[in-house]
């Protein structure tokens, strides 16, 4: 039963890393793109805060459970398949923390804009997110699609078991 339990957590945990890194990224672009910057401001706030609500936790329950899953089922550390997705989980880190810093540097710039003009350093700061998030996006599905059909999980690259 705590098996079932935990992978179900999981599920969530991916589905709403997913799912908010899907919304949040739609509202922001839309915001964006129509230029509106009282609609930019409110977007944005709501960006950061859905962040740390959702996808923060998400993203710790995510490795908790996972590895829980792992040990649990008796796959080896030094598998391709865990490695894979424990080196995929990194690289999805190293494009969200810097995601998030943007957001937060561009709620403050929106906070800060007078006149309803976009700060002169909210697009290159938005091309950067958007570059960031792009792969951050496929990678996770890649993390899906892993966790789904689990591709050399009894390939050992390592001798750790």
């Amino acid at each position: 039963m705590l098996y079932f339990f935990i992978k179900l957590v999981h599920i969530v945990s991916a589905t709403l890393i997913l799912g908010t890194g899907i919304g949040t990224a739609f509202f922001m672009l839309t915001a964006y793109r129509s230029r509106d910057v009282s609609a930019i401001k409110v977007t944005s706030r709501h960006v950061v805060l859905a962040d740390w609500i959702f996808t923060t936790p998400a993203v710790v329950l995510q490795l908790a459970t996972g590895l829980w899953l792992t040990s649990y089922l008796r796959i080896a550390y030094g598998s391709a398949w865990l490695i894979s997705v424990l080196a995929l989980f990194a690289l999805v880190g190293a494009c969200w923390l810097p995601v998030v810093w943007i957001q937060l540097r561009l709620s403050r710039l929106i906070d800060a804009s007078v006149d309803g003009i976009l700060p002169r350093q909210f697009s290159p700061l938005m091309r950067i997110w958007i570059a960031l998030g792009i792969p951050a996006f496929v990678l996770t599905l890649l993390l899906f699609w892993l966790m789904v059909f689990k591709p050399g999980v009894n390939w050992i690259w390592v001798g750790v078991h």
